[in-house]
């Protein structure tokens, strides 16, 4: 099984269940069904991890929802992500049978959040971003700054932007940075 695996991550075959979740749930949604209620024999898929999952259509986003922390099983977190970024994702109206053959489907899946204390550490393309300051945070994932050619500071100022908060927010006192890689498939 170890030949299988993609680094130190996800197996192909565990992979492909998770795209499986992904594909069964939303069409579930859109027929108006639950969706899939096994559980998978991977001990690796029903630990808790966090994890995203992003709908793109004709390569624009059209959906993006997660855990940034581990709260469920990484199935249970994919099936629940699946739905949201479909039919809840706030920015957008709820994906259409239509739409659906044009929508690209991507997952990250989260390490462990790690505070930082120096913005130095923060390697663009490897890391994503969480700020927080008081009841304020957003959210980055690693891919976002590439597909925008941002450096590590542009990168920090969007993501304060997405927080609701000024845009060098990260260099002000009790804002804390968290990092965390992602594996995307």
């Amino acid at each position: 099984m170890a030949a299988d695996k993609t680094g130190d991550g996800l197996s192909q075959k565990e992979r492909d269940y998770l795209h499986d979740q992904v594909r069964r749930v939303i069409a579930a949604g859109l027929e108006g069904g639950e969706g899939p209620r096994d559980v998978p024999a991977s001990l690796v898929l029903r630990e808790k991890r966090g994890a995203f999952v992003t709908l793109k259509k004709n390569g624009e986003l059209r959906g993006c929802i997660g855990y940034v922390e581990a709260v469920k099983p990484l199935y249970l977190t994919i099936r629940e992500m699946a739905r949201a970024a479909a039919f809840d994702d706030p920015r957008f109206p709820p994906l259409t049978a239509s739409e659906w053959p044009q929508v690209e489907v991507e997952i990250s899946v989260l390490s462990p959040l790690e505070e930082i204390f120096d913005p130095a550490r923060i390697e663009v393309g490897r890391h994503g971003i969480l700020l927080r300051q008081g009841p304020f945070s957003g959210l980055l994932l690693p891919q976002v700054a590439v597909e925008y050619g941002w450096d590590r500071e542009e990168f920090l100022f969007h993501t304060c932007l997405k927080a609701g908060m000024a845009g060098d927010c990260w260099r002000r006192s009790g804002t804390r940075i968290y990092i965390f890689s992602a594996e995307i498939f």
